[in-house]
């Protein structure tokens, strides 16, 4: 299939409330509003298709980005090209979905997360920050949670809404997983009131740090 087709075929599927959702949160005019198991499962369809993957991110529409993320080979791009494209993101979800199924599993993800920690530019801090958020989980030695606590401190009230988003995930991380910084991570939360009136569907976790760190922390029993 060529991204012509490929472009045809979501144009058809496009969801009116879908593409109204996408529009809240900050998607362009460039996109059909496909639901996200639409999306599914032409890629499903698809599998992997590297060349098709790369011809649908030039687009830069919405749809076909969102299936790109699921269809590209990441063992097919190097470090500077997984960079090119953290940086030409223009939608926050379409960010997270190139997070969760391109860079989580590329060979250098530790290098470009340590790029991403240090850069200006929005979507890049948001991608390293998130990688950052997932370390404090999951690997954390060798990081300096104090010196991140003291970023975030610092940094997070003013940055840039896509960036604020993940460096909150961070802080949340930190106060869930480490007791020991717990203390510290809730009163940042509570000092900077990121999230605090963030609206919230019934049955869901507030972004709000410290209602999100003392529930997670609850549930650990």
């Amino acid at each position: 299939m060529t991204a012509k087709q490929i472009l045809k075929e979501l144009k058809a599927l496009g969801d009116e409330k879908r593409r109204a959702h996408n529009t809240k949160y900050g998607a362009g005019d460039n996109q059909f509003g496909v639901k996200m198991g639409d999306i599914r499962k032409i890629a499903k369809k698809i599998k992997t298709d590297h060349k098709l993957a790369l011809a649908l991110w030039e687009t830069e529409n919405v749809d076909a980005r969102f299936l790109a993320t699921l269809i590209i080979d990441p063992k097919e791009l190097s470090a500077d090209e997984l960079d090119q494209l953290v940086r030409s993101v223009t939608f926050v979800q379409v960010a997270d979905w190139l997070y969760s199924y391109v860079v989580k599993v590329h060979a250098d993800k530790e290098t470009l997360r340590q790029q991403w920690m240090t850069t200006d530019d929005p979507m890049a801090a948001r991608a390293g920050w998130n990688a950052t958020a997932g370390r404090v989980a999951k690997s954390p030695d060798g990081l300096d949670i104090p010196a991140l606590l003291d970023r975030i401190e610092s940094e997070m009230g003013s940055a840039a809404s896509e960036t604020q988003w993940t460096m909150n995930t961070c802080l949340a991380e930190i106060g869930i997983n480490h007791p020991k910084h717990r203390k510290r991570a809730l009163a940042i939360g509570e000092s900077l009131g990121v999230y605090r009136d963030y609206p919230t569907s019934k049955g869901c976790t507030s972004p709000f740090a410290p209602i999100w760190i003392n529930e997670m922390v609850k549930r650990q029993g």
